[in-house]
């Protein structure tokens, strides 16, 4: 079977099993955990922050930033197709108390200044005020498109105006780095906070960090409590995301292969898929996602619905060149 239905299903290699079965460890809920000290050291360096913390998942760490940030009541802006509005349970509202004030970012996701300018909503006696600006990059409901650094800054800085922070869920943030050739620091450098998962593309069995100011970590680190993730010995997880850290540059290969397998599905009938930018390639079928999904499972392909006529792949460091060749002439057999 090969499976493409997201870049989570990555099993750990050795490197990673054996990090984990030597990894020194002590409580993390006291700080005591010298392993997941120095992945959340290591994190908070690769993308150009004063701290971060560990937590379970991303979901957690972006639901943890929503609450650090803002005040119960306030208004959040948000792509109306971004994960942390449609796919956290409505975290928002239920950990937070927060309103989801959605925009709409185009075919690619990108809030513009002018979107910031318009939504945002003053706080008076009978409104309850803008208190987060949440950005997405990669954009994955829009297949993974990788977001400037010049379009993060112009956002941001247009919701600094209004004195509101900004988050970047940037669960495949390496992702976009790679594929703009520019640091990652470099894409944050107008944001206040950042999410990063180690568990998709980087590799890691489980885990994702939040970054931001030490006083915000600072926060942070209560509310991770609060909402469940403060973990005992987590070194033994923690250790496999030391790794994962340096599997950035590899992410160029899933690129590539999204490439081959978007340019081999759009030679098929039926079947249009445009180039992706990073390693997610959406797919139109001309008869149901479903009933396309069930036929290529038969010939070993797993792949996710996205939509009434819209399948996601994702390309990952377990599948290689040749899974690939033989995804698409599986694909072609179910068609045939």
């Amino acid at each position: 079977m090969i499976d493409l239905r997201s870049d989570t299903v990555t099993r750990p290699d050795e490197a990673m099993r054996e990090a984990a079965s030597t990894a020194a460890v002590g409580d993390d809920v006291y700080d005591e955990d010298p392993t997941v000290n120095e992945l959340e050291a290591r994190a908070a360096e690769a993308v150009g922050m004063e701290a971060a913390l560990y937590v379970p998942t991303g979901t957690m760490g972006n639901q943890i930033a929503a609450r650090t940030h803002t005040d119960r009541g306030d208004e959040l802006l948000c792509e109306r197709d971004s994960h942390i509005y449609n796919w956290e349970v409505g975290g928002l509202a239920q950990h937070s108390g927060l309103q989801a004030r959605p925009i709409d970012g185009g075919t690619r996701g990108v809030i513009t200044p002018d979107a910031v300018h318009d939504a945002y909503v003053e706080r008076t006696d009978h409104r309850p005020g803008t208190g987060l600006l949440a950005l997405e990059n990669t954009h994955n409901q829009k297949g993974g498109v990788a977001i400037t650094a010049d379009e993060i800054d112009a956002a941001a800085a247009a919701a600094h105006e209004h004195g509101v922070p900004t988050h970047v869920d940037g669960a495949r943030l390496f992702n976009a780095s790679v594929a703009l050739d520019t640091p990652a620091p470099r894409l944050l450098d107008n944001a206040d906070s950042v999410m990063f998962c180690l568990s998709k593309g980087l590799g890691a069995p489980v885990g994702s960090m939040l970054a931001g100011s030490e006083a915000f970590i600072e926060r942070a680190h209560r509310n991770r409590k609060l909402l469940g993730g403060g973990m005992r010995q987590a070194g033994i997880i923690a250790a496999p995301g030391l790794e994962a850290l340096d599997n950035v540059d590899r992410l160029a290969e899933d690129h590539a292969n999204a490439r081959t397998l978007a340019a081999g599905f759009d030679a098929i009938d039926g079947l249009a898929a445009a180039p992706p930018e990073t390693n997610i390639v959406l797919v139109e079928t001309d008869g149901p996602a479903e009933a396309f999904i069930e036929a290529i499972a038969a010939e070993g392909v797993r792949a996710s619905a996205f939509g009434e006529h819209t399948v996601r792949l994702c390309t990952h460091w377990d599948v290689d060149e040749s899974d690939i060749e033989q995804t698409i002439e599986r694909v072609e057999r179910a068609l045939d």
